[in-house]
């Protein structure tokens, strides 16, 4: 299974587009995860939004529970270490997290379920320099989308008028290093799918992604450095009716003399606008997808979050 995580050049929907959809297809029915190479994202952006996010997680507990909105679901802003937990879990995980969102326009209809980010002003840059990092991962992830569209004989623009004002989230994640080694096979965040569309994850400092293939077998996720990961959500899975699945994958802790390092990461959640009603594509259930009810982005969301912890129920 060695070759199942193959690299897909993001040059090549540049010069084929339907190879490159097609690669890209093929790679999230076996898996639900593909390895893009060669991405467009800017390297002094990453870095600044790294640097930035450092520098918060360094800041006094007290300092960053300012930033904690419980009663808001923990959809912006700042989530302590230990709060969420996976779905059917009752144990957290062992991370902390920062969620920035989109900007809206003032006159935007979804200001009434989509919070603004909070200005963080003990980090000068921080605002900036993660938001640039939101919009860059925002760009590319439509385009990612524009070859699901191609693959799933769809217009090539089918999905851009139903995420260009989604409830996206940049998470910034911490896992702190662990002074005491933990015991082998234990987990930093355990086994989950992720609710949104798509997820776009740069490698992290650390390793320690694993996908649960359909075999059975835990396969190691170690991407080239300058390399993206993608993978399907739980919502373009239920819109595809299983074609496109949303694969369990988890955090394992790290070898003993690899415990006491942090681990960063920077998940990008892409989202459907809220209102958007999901209902299986026929050509999906023609394909022999399941059928399930249809459900607006907005509802399928709440019902997740109260299942991972991040709203009470």
């Amino acid at each position: 299974m060695t070759d199942l995580f193959d690299p897909i050049p993001y040059s090549l929907w540049k010069t084929d587009k339907q190879a490159f959809a097609d690669k890209l297809g093929r790679s999230f029915r076996e898996t639900g995860f593909a390895v893009i190479t060669g991405h467009p994202v800017d390297d002094v952006t990453i870095a600044r939004a790294n640097g930035a996010a450092k520098q918060f997680f360094k800041l006094p507990g007290d300092v960053k529970e300012r930033y904690h909105d419980a009663e808001g679901g923990r959809q912006r802003g700042y989530t302590p270490f230990g709060t969420e937990n996976a779905k059917g879990q009752a144990q957290a995980d062992l991370k902390e997290f920062w969620h920035t969102g989109r900007k809206l326009p003032e006159e935007s209809k979804y200001r009434e379920t989509m919070k603004e980010t909070p200005s963080v002003v003990e980090v000068p840059d921080f605002d900036q320099a993660t938001y640039a990092f939101f919009e860059e991962l925002d760009t590319f992830g439509r385009d990612l989308l524009r070859a699901v569209a191609l693959h799933l004989q769809l217009p090539e623009d089918w999905f851009d008028d139903k995420v260009e004002m989604g409830n996206s989230i940049l998470r910034l994640l911490h896992y702190p290093p662990q002074e005491n080694p933990p015991p082998k096979g234990t987990v930093r965040a355990a086994a989950h799918e992720d609710i949104n569309v798509i997820t776009l994850l740069l490698g992290a400092e650390e390793a320690g992604l694993e996908v649960l293939h359909r075999s059975g077998q835990w396969l190691a996720v170690n991407p080239p450095p300058d390399a993206l990961v993608i993978n399907c959500g739980d919502m373009l899975d239920r819109l595809t009716g299983g074609v496109l699945p949303s694969t369990t994958h988890r955090v394992v802790n790290p070898e003993p003399e690899r415990a006491k390092f942090p681990r960063y990461s920077t998940p990008f959640f892409l989202h459907f606008n809220q209102d958007f009603l999901i209902e299986q594509l026929p050509q999906c259930l023609e394909e022999g997808g399941k059928q399930q009810p249809p459900i607006t982005a907005q509802d399928y969301l709440m019902e997740r979050l109260r299942e991972i912890g991040l709203v009470k129920a």
